[in-house]
């Protein structure tokens, strides 16, 4: 598929993603934390809109680096309300994070061909952290290490076992491993830089454990 047009799509998800956050949020159908959530796990997807359409490293890059400038400008000016919280001391620069990670693993998965493992640690990331927090809101449950609790713990887990068998099956028993050490990184990092340590240690591992 032409590039050009893979990066429209892109830009087309991310865009519609954004928008419909903010007229639920708009509408009362979901809080200000559910709209920030809404968005940090949809927008994961682009890796996968991105796997198939573009081929170029540089064209792929082109949407982590615009939001990589967006979403800082947003943290500054709150320009994308559903994007930020009001307490800006509690917000940290967890978007901006979320997108430099983004920008990292495109540039490695599509310069050394580890696309699958991309998908796999962005996908963690949109789903694993994302959900963690959500449900770990949802369902009050035993703090394991400061506000981290065993729910959010356990999202993390069950969600780099099965993104795993879909993504990375040839780890095998692996996945395992990389599973526990997912959910442990995630409750021992502070909120926001995790939207960094969780992908980030998760890609490398799962490079040296598969993909050479």
């Amino acid at each position: 598929m032409n590039d050009a047009l893979g990066v429209t799509l892109g830009f087309t998800w991310v865009f519609s993603v954004i928008g419909l956050s903010t007229g639920l949020q708009k509408l009362k159908l979901i809080n200000d934390e559910g709209a920030r959530k809404f968005i940090h796990i949809l927008v994961g997807f682009w890796f996968l809109i991105a796997i198939y359409t573009i081929e170029n490293t540089w064209h792929a890059m082109i949407a982590p680096v615009f939001f990589i400038a967006l979403n800082y400008a947003s943290y500054k000016f709150n320009l994308i309300g559903a994007m930020e919280r009001e307490n800006k001391s509690e917000n940290d620069l967890g978007t901006v994070y979320y997108v430099i990670t983004l920008a990292i693993v495109t540039l490695v998965s599509w310069e050394f061909g580890f696309k699958q493992e991309g998908a796999y640690v962005i996908l963690l990331l949109a789903f694993g952290d994302g959900l963690s927090a959500l449900l770990g809101q949802r369902f009050p449950s035993i703090k394991l290490y400061k506000d981290k609790s065993l729910v959010g713990f356990l999202t993390v887990l069950l969600s780099a076992l099965i993104l795993g068998l879909i993504f990375i099956p040839q780890i095998g028993w692996a996945l395992l491993l990389l599973a526990f050490i997912a959910a442990f990184v995630e409750l021992v990092t502070p909120k926001g830089l995790d939207n960094l340590s969780l992908p980030l240690v998760i890609f490398v591992l799962v490079i040296m454990l598969g993909g050479f």
